[in-house]
């Protein structure tokens, strides 16, 4: 994901899907982690975010924008992101994946149900 000049996100996880694969798109997520994280705590927190996440080209979120981020995909409330809450929130800021995933949960739970 990245900002283009209107401050709106512009979704490459589905274009990265398709073309990584599930196994490739996870491992892309966890270079991203990799980029944010703070090494000395092994989680993103908000002062990592800030100083890394132009690598990612969010360098024209401002400080509220990261607390949100940050408070988005928090689940156990520690403030800041582990590996799996921020591979979530990847997946949550994208609604083509979030409604592709929607499809294929559906389908599986049709096809489960029609083998009673």
């Amino acid at each position: 994901m990245a900002l283009n000049n209107q401050n709106e996100f512009e979704d490459y996880l589905p274009m990265m899907a398709e073309k990584l694969g599930g196994d490739g798109l996870i491992g892309e997520l966890c270079n991203g982690f990799n980029l944010l994280v703070d090494a000395d705590k092994g989680v993103i927190t908000f002062d990592s975010l800030k100083k890394n996440s132009a690598l990612l080209g969010l360098e024209g979120l401002n400080d509220e924008d990261l607390l949100s981020m940050l408070k988005e995909g928090d689940f156990d409330g520690d403030g800041v992101l582990n590996q799996m809450e921020f591979c979530v929130l990847m997946f949550r800021l994208s609604p083509e994946l979030m409604e592709e995933s929607q499809f294929l949960l559906e389908e599986a739970l049709e096809q489960e149900l029609n083998q009673f």
